[in-house]
């Protein structure tokens, strides 16, 4: 049984973010760090995870574990402001959710930790940090209503700029969604000259795409997709698991794969530094990853996963079909604040006009 907590007023507002205390637990079938029986069964986990994915993996956690544990559910900017303020006393014990170029500059407030279970993890998603464990593997696309969206080509990034679509696109703020700043390192890197994600062209584009929002801005990420899905906008950036979950539910949307390119972005885990309940937030790692989990998430959800044997939705399509591009992990990282107030200047410039 899930009880909703407000976070905060000052999170509410920026990205209508809310506080789910839910029941939790851990597998039998998988490996884990195990605790030392001294730590109460309680745990808090900081989250940007969509609703779907926490109940699958909460539930199962409970469970497997009787650990009670309180979800707090914001956008990934909000939670590592939390994180941040709250470093010399710690409320997490840990963060689940968020790319990794988005946790390591906050390398200082994450603590040292390998699952055993990584010996499954798929090559090019291991923890080669030693502090960030992958769980997820997911792209940004876009979703269209498929009742809205008549004669209108919509194939990728260029496509975005046609006018009959002006005011009718949705994309949440990248200074406060995990999600939405990929979407702009995704097209920074797709619209480039020759890949280069900061040459003239890529800026050129993203003003462009800026002013065709006119002034439409979601407020979380589920904002977005839900946005599409409910008939308020044609198109919106967003990422894949829950436009898969939209279609199977039934709701009539697409999902697009720009065919300028697409960067798949890992979705990590780690320990909060001086957390309250370490072994608890390593057990609920090792969770995460173990293979029947992997193969869960990915079957029963719209997740691709990144543990070997684990399946995948019918409804998603195979990588092998996805124009895809290779990022520079290390430059959204080293070039964040440069991109997200070059584009916040750019969006407040087409609102002065």
């Amino acid at each position: 049984m899930a009880v909703l907590k407000k976070l905060g007023p000052w999170v509410v507002l920026v990205s209508l973010a809310a506080a789910m205390l839910v029941s939790c637990g851990n597998s039998n079938k998988n490996q884990s760090s195990g605790g030392s029986g001294e730590e109460q069964k309680v745990l808090t986990i900081y989250t940007p995870a969509r609703e779907e994915l926490i109940n699958l993996v909460i539930k199962g956690f409970e469970e497997e574990t009787g650990i009670k544990t309180e979800i707090i559910a914001a956008g990934m900017g909000e939670l590592m402001k939390r994180l941040e303020a709250e470093k010399a006393n710690p409320l997490a014990d840990v963060i689940w959710g968020g790319s990794p170029s988005l946790l390591i500059p906050k390398r200082e407030l994450l603590e040292d930790y390998v699952s055993p279970n990584e010996i499954t993890q798929l090559e090019g998603h291991k923890n080669d940090e030693g502090y960030l464990t992958r769980f997820n593997s997911t792209p940004s696309v876009l979703i269209i209503n498929t009742n809205l969206i008549g004669n209108i080509k919509v194939e990728g990034y260029a496509d975005l700029l046609n006018p009959a679509l002006k005011g009718k696109i949705v994309h949440s703020d990248p200074a406060s969604s995990g999600s939405a700043y990929n979407h702009v390192i995704n097209m920074l890197y797709a619209m480039g000259k020759n890949g280069d994600p900061n040459s003239p062209e890529a800026w050129d584009y993203v003003d462009k795409f800026i002013r065709n929002l006119n002034g439409k801005v979601a407020g979380s990420s589920s904002s977005a997709y839900k946005g599409v899905a409910d008939g308020e906008y044609v198109v919106g950036l967003t990422y894949e698991g829950p436009v898969i979950d939209l279609i199977a539910a039934g709701a009539p949307v697409k999902v697009i794969y720009m065919k300028e390119g697409v960067i798949f972005k890992d979705a990590a885990a780690a320990v909060v530094k001086g957390a309250k309940h370490p072994n608890n937030a390593r057990r609920f790692i090792d969770y995460c990853i173990s293979v029947d989990v992997q193969n869960r998430m990915g079957t029963e959800l719209g997740v691709r996963p990144v543990a070997r044997g684990a399946g995948v939705s019918d409804l998603m399509t195979p990588i092998e079909e996805i124009t895809t591009i290779k990022e520079d992990i290390m430059w959204p990282v080293d070039n964040k604040n440069m991109v997200v107030e070059k584009y916040s200047d750019l969006f407040a410039t087409a609102q002065s006009k």
